[in-house]
């Protein structure tokens, strides 16, 4: 069965074409080493929860729009071989990310599927 890691982050509205960019040139990385499929997916139908909700776990503002992001691997093995590579690799080095979006608000993990179908 395969694995996921998933992501949810706040991006400011003004910085989604930025974001965008960066997301195709690391979502190309990650497949150039394996990564079965990358998907970036914009907040569309997601309200503001009273307890909970995605734009309340990453503390989203009015300015700021949740991307759910996620990469699928063949199995967690090839995950962190790949993510080995990916985080070696220069096209993915500096900080320039930082001025795109705040990283100490994403949330993010590996999952295990139990169903696919």
């Amino acid at each position: 069965m395969s694995y996921v890691d998933g992501f949810i982050l706040a991006v400011p509205k003004a910085n989604l074409e930025a974001y965008k960019e960066m997301a195709r040139t690391a979502d190309a990385v990650w497949k150039e080493y394996g990564a079965l499929s990358c998907v970036e997916a914009i907040a569309d139908d997601v309200p503001y929860g009273e307890l909970t909700s995605f734009p309340r776990a990453v503390q989203a503002t009015d300015e700021e729009t949740v991307i759910f992001s996620w990469i699928v691997y063949k199995d967690r093995a090839s995950r962190d071989e790949i993510n080995k590579k990916v985080m070696a690799d220069p096209r993915l080095k500096g900080d320039g990310w930082k001025e795109v979006f705040d990283g100490k608000r994403m949330i993010f993990g590996g999952f295990v599927p139990f169903l696919e179908i």
